[in-house]
């Protein structure tokens, strides 16, 4: 891959490489690590799905008192990972992150299938519980608060937009002699490099 063959714009080369992916059936194609910081410093993963590339950033969408979301509370400094084997391609972004606005967590909520909505309201995510029935106990009640109506967003619910300062581009090659392409910001634009693998 030759630098040439790259756009000059991050995202829109993530955007060409998504689609191929797609094309390619790869599994799970929008699955994604997000790493973000605890409060003692240390990194936490886990991998959540990108609902999409709008203005620049890639959005998710998760509960706000999660361990996650607590952490980005603290600190907003995150790192996305992709990885789509059928293509022997990675994709590593880094940069800060932001909750969307309201309206925009509205719209989205409300495209969600039922069940996922009601799913955002029962569980109390990354907090305690004694067991599954008291989970299914959960789930229940929120079934009949909602019984006949629409279900609404939740407070503690909503999007996150990831603000890109870095994405790097990774092929794999024969004998491990990789393509690496960087793009790092420089003003409104990308400056671009290739890294040995």
């Amino acid at each position: 891959m030759a630098i040439e063959e790259v756009s000059t714009d991050a995202v829109a080369q993530f955007e060409k490489w998504f689609d191929e992916a797609r094309k390619a059936e790869a599994v799970e194609v929008n699955a994604m690590v997000l790493s973000t910081v605890k409060a003692d410093g240390r990194p936490s993963s886990r991998v959540v799905l990108l609902k999409g590339v709008e203005n620049g950033a890639f959005l998710f969408y998760t509960n706000y008192e999660s361990d996650k979301g607590r952490e980005l509370a603290r600190h907003n400094a995150v790192a996305l990972n992709f990885f789509w084997p059928e293509l022997e391609r990675q994709v590593r972004i880094e940069g800060r992150c932001e909750k969307v606005a309201p309206e925009v967590s509205d719209e989205y909520f409300a495209s969600r299938p039922r069940a996922s909505q009601i799913g955002a309201w029962t569980s109390p995510q990354s907090e305690e519980i004694a067991d599954r029935k008291a989970l299914e106990d959960l789930q229940a009640a929120v079934e009949n608060r909602f019984a006949g109506q629409e279900v609404p967003r939740p407070p503690h619910w909503g999007g996150y937009a990831v603000h890109p300062d870095m994405i790097e581009y990774w092929q794999g090659r024969p004998g491990r002699l990789h393509d690496r392409i960087r793009f790092e910001k420089e003003g409104q634009g990308w400056r671009r490099k290739r890294l040995a693998p």
